[in-house]
């Protein structure tokens, strides 16, 4: 039993067998079990779990017929919306890949993850056509699909062999899908790829973290397993307001709800006011969120606290989750807060504070089920470290990816002796409860998103009149932390903070563009002429 196993409750095992089965075929045994109960709920649209597992087989049986097949990747650039969890589920029945794509990401930004990916079919909204046709122009994408495009010709049998460039509506897409067979494949799902997470290292660099069905159907077994005693399978609705293509996301509120055969409650963009208003008009039950949704929630003007009686769970990760920020939720809403903690590298929860034991603000919990982690020497993580002492945070389990995505060397440096290296300073008490200190990595967490320095810092130097500058992160009252940019300007050369945070705009999403910009004469550097990060994080 690893350490923080303990205080499991003698009738619950520490360990859970995983099913050899993929990720679709988990939600098609809740369609079966419940054919008629509501699967998805987006604004007024209702979808059954016969419906969402009709639209998945229609949407599957689409690509194949314009020669999508075992191992293709398919990029998908939408928000919460029922047409992400289809392409989702129907890209996985087809044998492809998910390549998960932010919908905030600008041209630049899409355009080198779909030539990472390798991408051939992209699926995005149809407002943001001109970017995602120009983006195809330039990549290996053959095939696009619009969520709330005007309609246009269904796929038929023959589309892969014309020439391929199409472009296609979604419902059209689906529709031309539903008078098709879906040919059923067959793969090792140990093995099979079923995602490319992207993330970033201890230098910003971009990655893709390699899911296979096994490592995503773990986690969401694990995760049910640990909140076996406050789940309610069937029974339960899941605010999904984090977004799906975002790990944390993804897991609690898309793949876990629909294994146990939950409702979901889609919200296209968090908004403090309205999810209140979802929250008590659809009674939702479990709250999946980051620590900048609790502030807004709970410093509402006026909010009447009936209003989120419903609530019974909340569980915060995507940064760390401040005390004052936990009881004053708690306070507001009536409803506990558990903080977890996980990575994109591992579908991605390992350790959450228990429902069924003690729970200690400020620490990030126990490990999940079939987890192990040790605390151990950052210089030597063969040399494990007793409780109360700081090192680096290793993990073991079935939901640990497979490696980064064409990055062989990228992957030795975090994969070792079948221990993954997270880059997080920890420390464990004497009950296995992790507290995580500092990162080694300088990684951003704004709002719950990772925002990567040297990415900013890339774009920075683009501009004309800047010869120096480092980002970094500060803390943030709401964000948890903001993006702040200090600049060293070129002699003789003028710039304001507006227009830095304009030229930023141009090339990034909006929560990567400093919120802050500093000028400075000179930056603090080391000896050896290194500029020093640590030094202007005030």
């Amino acid at each position: 039993m690893d350490l923080g196993q303990q205080v499991y409750p003698a009738d619950m095992a520490t360990n859970v067998e995983i099913p050899t089965t993929s990720v679709p075929a988990m939600l098609f045994q809740s369609v079966m079990r419940q054919p008629k109960r509501t699967a998805i709920v987006a604004g007024e649209r209702r979808i059954s779990y016969g419906q969402l597992g009709a639209d998945i087989q229609a949407f599957a049986a689409a690509l194949q017929a314009v020669g999508i097949g075992i191992g293709d990747r398919v990029a998908l650039m939408l928000p919460n919306c029922p047409e992400y969890v289809i392409a989702y589920y129907g890209t996985l029945a087809a044998g492809a890949v998910v390549a998960q794509i932010n919908p905030m990401s600008v041209a630049r930004e899409l355009e080198t993850l779909l030539l990472d990916s390798g991408a051939v079919v992209l699926v995005g909204m149809a407002s943001a056509r001109a970017r995602l046709k120009t983006c195809r122009d330039r990549t290996k994408v053959h095939t696009l699909i619009l969520v709330e495009a005007d309609v246009v010709a269904p796929v038929t049998k023959s589309e892969c062999d014309e020439q391929p460039g199409d472009t296609y509506g979604y419902d059209a897409f689906v529709a031309g899908g539903r008078a098709l067979n879906l040919t059923p494949v067959t793969f090792d799902p140990s093995t099979h790829l079923a995602m490319l997470q992207y993330t970033g290292g201890t230098t910003g660099q971009l990655k893709a973290a390699m899911l296979t069905h096994r490592n995503l159907i773990a986690n969401a077994v694990q995760t049910a397993h640990f909140f076996q005693n406050a789940f309610r399978p069937g029974q339960d609705v899941v605010l999904a307001a984090l977004p799906l293509f975002h790990a944390f996301g993804m897991t609690l509120c898309m793949n876990v709800p629909l294994f146990l055969g939950d409702r979901i409650v889609l919200m296209r963009r968090f908004d403090p006011e309205l999810a209140v208003d979802v929250i008590e008009r659809e009674q939702v039950d479990m709250f999946p969120g980051v620590p900048t949704m609790l502030i807004a929630i709970a410093n509402l003007p006026g909010l009447q606290p009936e209003r989120l009686s419903s609530l019974r769970l909340c569980i915060s990760g995507g940064a760390p989750l401040p005390l004052e920020v936990m009881q004053t939720f708690e306070e507001v809403s009536g409803c506990p807060v558990l903080e977890g903690y996980g990575l994109s590298e591992t579908s991605p929860i390992t350790h959450c504070n228990p429902p069924f034991a003690k729970r200690k603000p400020g620490t990030v919990g126990i490990a999940l089920p079939s987890t192990a982690y040790r605390v151990v020497d950052p210089a030597d993580h063969r040399r494990e470290l007793p409780p109360g002492q700081m090192g680096e945070l290793i993990v073991r389990g079935p939901q640990v990816m497979q490696g980064y995505w064409q990055m062989p060397m990228e992957t030795a440096d975090v994969l070792k002796d079948g221990w993954l290296c997270t880059g997080d300073i920890a420390v464990s008490d004497e009950e296995g409860y992790v507290s995580i200190v500092d990162r080694k990595k300088d990684i951003i967490i704004a709002s719950g998103y990772n925002v990567y320095p040297r990415e900013v810092e890339d774009i920075l130097y683009q501009h004309p009149q800047v010869r120096e500058a480092v980002v970094v992160g500060v803390p943030d009252a709401y964000r948890g932390e903001t993006v702040k940019a200090c600049i060293v300007l070129k002699p003789g050369a003028q710039a304001s903070e507006a227009e830095i945070r304009e030229h930023c705009r141009r090339y990034m999403a909006a929560y990567k563009v400093p919120t802050q910009v500093a000028f400075f004469d000179e930056l603090p550097k080391s000896a050896i002429g290194k500029l020093l990060r640590r030094a202007l994080r005030t």
